[in-house]
């Protein structure tokens, strides 16, 4: 488990060989988590080293040197969190997203229902799982995003957000949902938001038993497609948002065996999401044989 404030090592394959850029955090994170807004620095501020302009809050963008993931220095605390994720997308979070970026507003009309490209998900993943199987969705929003909605006996979810869950789809707490067993633990499209992936992953362990599938998803980064497989990315990094974490497959791969899982299968998917194009890197994972 990560204990720096600023990361000192790779979150993936705890390497310390980490490249190093300056960036600014985007003014709606900044806001929420630490309570910083934009300033203008003016001449009649009277600083002598400091030239006028607008100051946002700095960070820097670090890449492994070992694994390629790409990643922001700064590791937000539970709090930090909670601040960030409290009602995600709803009006009050909208409202405020709005405020630091004109048009979030509509252009999160295009999440509201659900994600066409999960039919190629559940494809893939209908062969490696039990016919109606008991599903878990870590980090799962309301459950309108989870896989095998209509062919699971039992959906349950479990995130931060609190936000109430869609039909069919059961909101759990962390200490019933270790009452249960499943077959299938979803963790999908929730590695990149969070500060430390390893103890996400250790924290999730206990719902697994030795037949369970885990069903990781992150996005594949555009800028990590555009330069596949360089460690020279750093550079090219120069701002943060709620994506916190930019995955290679390797990294990925690091990270699930650190946690004690082995990888079972992986797949790259290509969506098109009408408004814009999009990837995504998923794997499936078990415990590790002892």
């Amino acid at each position: 488990m990560m204990n720096d404030r600023i990361a000192q090592r790779c979150i993936c394959c705890n390497s310390t060989r980490l490249d190093k850029s300056p960036a600014v955090l985007m003014p709606f994170v900044a806001s929420r988590v630490f309570g910083h807004e934009p300033v203008e620095i003016t001449a009649e501020w009277g600083l002598r080293d400091l030239r006028p302009g607008m100051a946002y809050t700095l960070c820097n963008s670090l890449q492994c040197q070992e694994c390629g993931v790409l990643f922001l220095d700064y590791r937000f605390c539970e709090r930090e969190m909670q601040q960030l994720y409290q009602g995600y997308r709803n009006v009050e979070y909208t409202r405020d997203r709005e405020r630091f970026e004109p048009g979030y507003n509509q252009a999160n009309q295009h999440y509201q229902g659900r994600a066409d490209y999960l039919r190629d998900v559940e494809a893939w993943l209908v062969p490696r799982i039990v016919a109606n199987p008991a599903v878990l969705d870590w980090g799962g929003d309301s459950g309108i995003n989870t896989p095998l909605l209509e062919r699971s006996r039992l959906t349950h979810v479990y995130d931060i957000s609190a936000v109430e869950p869609v039909a069919g789809v059961v909101a759990v707490s962390l200490e019933e949902l270790r009452e249960h067993r499943y077959d299938l633990v979803v963790c999908s499209q929730v590695l990149e938001h969070v500060p430390d992936p390893l103890a996400l992953l250790e924290q999730l362990a206990p719902c697994l038993g030795d037949d369970t599938l885990l069903y990781l998803e992150v996005p594949r980064e555009a800028l990590m497609r555009q330069h596949s497989d360089s460690h020279k990315l750093a550079g090219l990094k120069r701002h943060w948002h709620e994506h916190i974490n930019f995955f290679t497959e390797q990294s990925l791969r690091a990270l699930v065996a650190r946690a004690g899982l082995q990888v079972q299968d992986s797949m790259v998917l290509d969506i098109d999401l009408g408004w814009r194009k999009s990837c995504v890197f998923g794997l499936t994972a078990k415990r590790a044989r002892a």
